[in-house]
């Protein structure tokens, strides 16, 4: 209890210092929440073709005109190479097609005559090159046992009409699972820097001389004494913690009361009591407050870097992964993103999350025992 009373006072004293960095951590938080732009959304476009044609507008030649007209943006340009050359530079045609004299009389007499191009070699141009492709190709098939042009023509069309029917069965929100994953994600930050600073700066007061004489010759063992502390630290880190879940209901909305919304929570709450015994460790190892800033900066930008807080994991090279593998924060992204996925929540889709929340235990036990051996040995030089 005197403990307690102890860290009280040293809150009141340090209250403003406390509230001011909590509310830029969270202010800076909402402000990477609203900025971010995590839409995945696909809008199907149409390339700017120019088709050169040398040869005569009939039969398949003006099939295959057709064609890449109902399924393109036709541009119509000056046909001289420089006017086409300063297209392409400019952008302003994406792919060229030049049909060679005699194309439709060579194809009809099984000649294979070459279709030439020119292109950007960005992506529209690619999905006019698939384009062309599937035509000739379609084409080329049917020729082989189709001779008269009319029926060839006939045929070709039928299979081009025909476009594949695309069921959503999944019913996920993944705009707003992203949005929520990106924001806690991002709490991997928020929650380390904001509990290391915090508890360091409280530690710290501590370690002033009258307090600690007074701590070394009291009947109190370090092991209660480092209990009662970190359950002092861990009231504040829960308001913390709540803090943020509260923004996160207040920013991303509906999915939050989802059952999605729920585990990302849970996640968070385990992410945090690691992050405070890592903050009671650092605070436990360090006198110097002046070092606070420098700690932060290591621990708290360090873990987001490696561990995709600020960098979509899948960015990532496997050997920065492999690395981050020795940090709790891996693990709690991890399980964040993992989350994002799961369509049907049971028992073994949520098997990976439990593995990894039991890593983010056993980190913070490991923690724990670290800072008991740390105290009990500095209490010995004492």
């Amino acid at each position: 209890m005197a403990v307690f009373k102890t860290f009280l006072k040293i809150v009141n004293r340090n209250k403003f210092i406390i509230i001011l960095y909590t509310v830029i951590l969270i202010t800076f938080a909402g402000f990477n929440m609203q900025t971010n732009d995590t839409s995945t959304s696909f809008v199907a476009s149409k390339p700017d073709i120019l088709i050169i044609n040398k040869d005569e507008n009939t039969g398949i030649t003006n099939n295959l005109i057709k064609y890449i007209q109902n399924n393109s943006n036709i541009i119509d340009i000056e046909q001289s190479e420089e006017a086409i050359n300063d297209a392409l530079f400019y952008r302003d045609v994406n792919y060229i097609i030049y049909i060679p004299e005699n194309y439709r009389q060579d194809f009809m007499n099984d000649l294979n005559p070459k279709i030439e191009i020119k292109s950007t070699g960005d992506y529209q141009a690619s999905l006019a090159e698939m384009m062309l492709s599937r035509y000739i190709k379609v084409a080329n098939t049917y020729k082989k046992d189709l001779n008269n042009e009319e029926d060839l023509i006939k045929r070709i069309n039928e299979t081009l009409e025909k476009e594949a029917k695309i069921e959503v069965t999944s019913k996920l929100d993944s705009d707003s699972l992203s949005r929520a994953t990106f924001y806690y994600n991002f709490l991997n930050y928020s929650i380390i820097a904001g509990l290391v600073y915090i508890i360091c700066l409280i530690l710290s007061s501590f370690r002033e001389e009258k307090i600690r004489k007074r701590t070394i010759i009291s009947s109190m063992n370090y092991k209660k004494f480092n209990r009662q502390l970190l359950i002092s630290n861990g009231i504040l880190a829960i308001i913390l913690w709540i803090f943020y879940v509260i923004l996160s209901f207040i920013l991303i909305g509906d999915i939050m009361f989802t059952k999605h919304g729920l585990i990302l929570i849970a996640n968070s709450f385990a992410f945090s009591i690691c992050s405070l015994t890592i903050a009671f460790l650092i605070g436990n190892l360090i006198n110097n407050k002046n070092a606070i800033n420098g700690i932060i900066n290591v621990i708290g930008l360090g873990s987001s870097f490696l561990c995709g807080a600020f960098v979509p994991v899948e960015w990532l090279p496997d050997s920065i992964l492999k690395i981050a593998h020795i940090l709790p924060s891996y693990w709690y992204i991890q399980s964040n993103e993992i989350i994002k996925t799961i369509e049907v929540v049971n028992i073994e889709t949520l098997k990976p999350i439990f593995i990894n929340i039991s890593v983010i235990i056993l980190f913070s036990v490991g923690y724990i025992i670290l800072t008991n051996i740390i105290t009990k040995n500095k209490r010995k030089i004492a």
